[in-house]
């Protein structure tokens, strides 16, 4: 029999249910089976030979599942459910297997110097010249792949307001994408290669940093919050009209769930204005990295509760930390006609520092 799960992690789910209220997939659906306890009793069933790998239901699960990790935190029994969501993707999305829309984002970013063209391309050769360690301080800015070419200023705006850390110019991609959609060796190899250059990285991406946190060390890795409050003072409000700005929070999942960050970016951003805890931003946005692209209509909605309390709250600011989310929110936000700008927490941080909105 060939396994497909670490027995260990699936043997440690007590099957208690803790996990229902936090999946989002279970509170749209109502289904056992769209639950992490559902799943998890499908892989069991898949270890044990009593369904097929490749089983319709099977299937469905791995592909419906958000990965959002929302129901670990919840967990009593400490079940590693982000793990053996890799383990069945890693079975079930191989070769001709592994869905066509995503196999175009994973070859490019499998592939460092396609990776750093498309960041020339989006202008950031103009920091990204020296491999140099900045001023000693043995902390390098990681650039994430897919964030330097749709959301390139945030890397120039981590870069300048985090002035003592290294920007490498030979740096490839992470990983996380790989490790997420059915590759997870792979993906891990490629985080271990980033983290071969000596001292801490920092990541603008959470994604990024639960991924290469999990392969190299929670020690070697730094979210941006984390490290803009450890470099000192925090610039004065942001200033709309005269007055502070509404600004609210979107939570990264892997960030919040995975890494166990919450509180540093909401540090951060409370000093910046006037703090709104947005109801639901521990909860998905929907994007899940390639979710977005895989289950377009899903992604929808597990958005919509999300959009109904930004249309109540009328925000200045939406802050991310996530390039994933932030594609996702800026797309949902403008079709919305809504006023509030969805920025990274690095540019809004720039933008403090600037004085202006």
């Amino acid at each position: 029999m060939t396994h497909v799960f670490d027995t260990d992690d699936l043997s440690s789910c007590i099957a208690c249910g803790f996990c229902l209220p936090s999946c989002p997939t279970y509170r749209l659906t109502g289904d056992e089976a769209s639950s992490p306890r559902g799943r998890i009793a499908l892989m069991r069933a898949v270890e044990d030979g009593q369904i097929d790998l490749f089983d319709p239901a099977v299937l469905e699960q791995g592909s419906f599942c958000l990965g959002c990790r929302a129901c670990e935190p919840v967990c009593p029994a400490g079940v590693p459910y982000g793990s053996l969501l890799e383990d069945l993707r890693d079975a079930q999305w191989r070769g001709r297997r592994r869905p066509l829309r995503i196999r175009p984002l994973l070859a490019f970013a499998v592939r460092p110097w396609l990776v750093r063209l498309a960041g020339r391309l989006r202008r950031h050769a103009g920091f990204t010249a020296s491999g140099a360690a900045g001023s000693g301080t043995g902390t390098t800015l990681m650039l994430g792949c897919f964030e330097r070419v749709l959301f390139p200023g945030v890397s120039r705006a981590a870069a300048r307001t985090l002035p003592d850390v290294a920007v490498p110019s030979d740096q490839g991609c992470c990983g996380a994408l790989h490790a997420h959609n059915g590759e997870r060796e792979l993906g891990e190899r490629m985080a271990r290669r980033l983290a071969e250059r000596p001292g801490r990285i920092v990541s603008t991406a959470g994604g990024c940093s639960a991924h290469l946190a999990a392969v190299v060390g929670r020690d070697r890795v730094l979210d941006y919050s984390e490290a803009l409050l450890q470099a000192g003072p925090l610039p004065a409000p942001v200033l709309v009209h005269g007055r502070p700005a509404r600004i609210g929070l979107q939570d990264s999942c892997h960030l919040r769930n995975g890494l166990g960050v919450s509180e540093p970016p909401r540090r951060v951003v409370r000093a910046l204005g006037e703090y709104v805890e947005v109801p639901g931003a521990a909860d998905c946005c929907g994007a899940a990295g390639s979710y977005s692209l895989l289950r377009p209509h899903d992604s929808e909605q597990v958005l919509a509760p999300k959009m109904a309390e930004l249309v109540r709250l009328e925000l200045d600011f939406l802050v991310v930390v996530n390039p994933g989310c932030q594609r996702q929110l800026i797309t949902a936000v403008r079709r919305a006609g809504l006023r509030t700008r969805v920025l990274h927490l690095a540019e809004l941080v720039e933008l403090a520092q600037k004085g202006s909105s």
